[in-house]
């Protein structure tokens, strides 16, 4: 499967646009990485834990995308766009969202 941000593939011409993707990953963030990484945010530095969070929900999301353009027969994904949201929980701490979004395309 063939994935870009932008609308077109060089050398890979689109034949068809078979319609709108996405997938989307919601990550619950411990309680201990949140309180680290709040010291470090104070402190400075990066913030690991969050990062490899972000990463694996970032994957996610693009495994889901994918699987959907597969349902509709793509062999490509264009136009892809990545947001990025954090949800509050009330007594659950916060949730990482990702949504991801493209076209899916028939290429050839």
């Amino acid at each position: 499967m063939l994935l870009s941000t932008t609308s077109t593939l060089e050398g890979h011409p689109i034949r068809n646009y078979l319609g709108l993707v996405s997938g989307e990953a919601i990550l619950g963030a411990n309680v201990f990485r949140d309180f680290f990484a709040g010291i470090r945010d104070i402190i400075g530095g990066r913030s690991g834990s969050y990062e490899k969070v972000l990463r694996k929900a970032k994957e996610s999301a693009i495994e889901d995308m994918v699987e959907a353009a597969k349902d509709l027969g793509a062999n490509a994904v264009v136009g892809i766009d990545f947001d990025y949201e954090t949800i509050q929980i009330k007594e659950g701490g916060d949730m990482l969202m990702v949504t991801v979004t493209g076209t899916a395309v028939l290429t050839g």
